[in-house]
C-alpha cells in the first residue's frame, strides 16, 4: 500500500514521484487485464488469474466435449434403429398382403388358375421381402441377417468408466420372444428369428421365416396345376396360421427395437441438457462479465491519468528546491 511521504527538501530521492509511478503502473496493468478480458469474453485466460476456477472449468470443458461425443454416437444408434424399424414396417405391409393373397385363395369359389396366380403374385411379395432384408444396410453391415449387433457410447461415470446401448438383432435374440406353432397347434417360443424368404438370399435358410418352423415363402413359387402346395385345401389353414404367426414375430421384433430407440431419445434429450447445463456452468465460472469489466477499465483509465498528472507534479518538486542553489 503506498504512503504519502513528500521527500522533503531531497531531490536525490523523489519519494512522490516513486509512489505516482508505481499507481500509475498498477493501473496500466489492470487496464491492460480488462481490455484483455473484454476482447476474449474470458474472465479466466491463464492459470494464475483464478488457480481453483482454472481446474473447475478444464475439467468441466473435457467433460462436456466427451458428452458430445456421446451424443454422436447416440445419433448413430438411433439411425440403426430408424433404418430397422422403417425396414420392419415395410416387410410388415408385405406380408400382410401375402396373407391376403392366402386368405383369399382359401375360398372355395376360386379355380386353380386364379390360386395360382395369386401365389405367384406372392411370391414377388415374397421377392421384395428378400430385397428388404438384402439391402437394409448401416455402416456397411446387413441389419436384418440374423447376425448384426452392436454397442454405442452413451455416457460415462464419474471415473470415465463406459456407459454403453447395445441393439442385438441376432436371429437367436431371446429378448424378441417369437414364437411358432407346433403341429398340435399350441404355441412354443423359438430363438431363431430368420426373415430370409426366397432362395436368393445370402444365407440361403428359408425354412423358418420369422421364427416359424416351417413357414417357407419359397413355396409359393412351387404352387402348380398338379399340385396346389400350400395353397391347397388340407394346408392353407396351416398357412394362414403361419403367417399371421409370423406377422405377429415380426412386430415383437419390431417392438423390441422400438424400445431401444425410446431409451436412445430419452439419452439423446438427456445428454443435450447435460451439455446445455455444463456450458452454462464453464460460462459462470469463466467467461468475463462485460459490465463489470467495462467499469473497471473506465476506472483504471481515470486513475491512469491522474497518476500521470501527479507523476509530472511530483517532477517539478525537486527543480523548486534546486532554486536555492542559485
Amino acid at each position: 500500500m503506498p504512503t504519502a511521504i513528500s521527500g522533503g527538501s531531497r531531490i536525490r530521492t523523489n519519494t512522490p514521484a516513486e509512489n505516482a509511478y508505481n499507481s500509475l503502473q498498477a493501473s496500466s496493468n489492470n487496464i491492460a487485464l480488462r481490455q484483455l478480458r473484454l476482447s476474449t469474453g474470458k474472465r479466466i485466460n491463464t492459470a494464475a488469474d483464478d488457480v481453483a476456477g482454472y481446474i473447475t472449468s478444464r475439467a468441466l470443458s473435457a467433460r462436456n466435449g466427451a458428452l458430445k461425443t456421446a451424443l454422436n454416437s447416440v445419433g448413430d444408434a438411433l439411425n440403426v434403429t430408424s433404418i430397422s424399424s422403417d425396414a420392419f414396417d415395410n416387410i410388415n405391409g408385405l406380408l400382410t398382403q401375402i396373407k391376403d393373397s392366402a386368405s383369399t385363395a382359401s375360398s372355395g369359389a376360386l379355380g386353380s388358375d386364379e390360386k395360382i396366380a395369386l401365389a405367384k403374385g406372392a411370391y414377388r411379395l415374397a421377392q421384395q421381402i428378400q430385397f428388404v432384408v438384402d439391402s437394409t444396410v448401416f455402416g456397411g453391415k446387413q441389419l436384418l441377417q440374423g447376425s448384426f449387433t452392436g454397442s454405442w457410447v452413451i455416457g460415462f461415470y464419474a471415473n470415465n468408466n463406459i456407459l454403453s446401448i447395445g441393439i442385438d438383432l441376432q436371429k437367436n435374440n431371446a429378448d424378441y420372444n417369437t414364437s411358432s406353432i407346433k403341429a398340435d397347434g399350441t404355441r412354443e417360443i423359438t430363438n431363431n428369428f430368420d426373415l430370409n424368404a426366397t432362395k436368393s438370399s445370402i444365407v440361403g435358410n428359408t425354412s423358418n421365416f420369422a421364427g416359424v418352423s416351417g413357414l417357407n415363402l419359397e413355396s409359393l413359387n412351387e404352387v402348380s396345376d398338379s399340385d396346389m402346395g400350400i395353397f391347397s385345401m388340407d394346408k392353407i389353414s396351416t398357412t394362414l396360421s403361419s403367417l399371421s404367426e409370423a406377422l405377429n414375430n415380426i412386430n415383437k421384433v419390431a417392438s423390441y427395437v422400438g424400445g431401444v430407440q425410446v431409451r436412445l431419445n430419452s439419452q439423446e434429450d438427456l445428454l443435450k441438457s447435460q451439455i446445455t447445463n455444463y456450458n452454462a456452468a464453464i460460462s459462470r465460472i469463466q467467461d468475463a462479465d462485460v459490465a463489470t469489466e467495462q467499469l473497471e477499465l473506465v476506472k483504471s483509465q481515470f486513475l491512469q491519468k491522474a497518476s500521470l498528472i501527479s507523476l509530472s507534479q511530483a517532477n517539478q518538486t525537486p527543480a523548486t528546491f534546486l532554486q536555492l542553489l542559485q
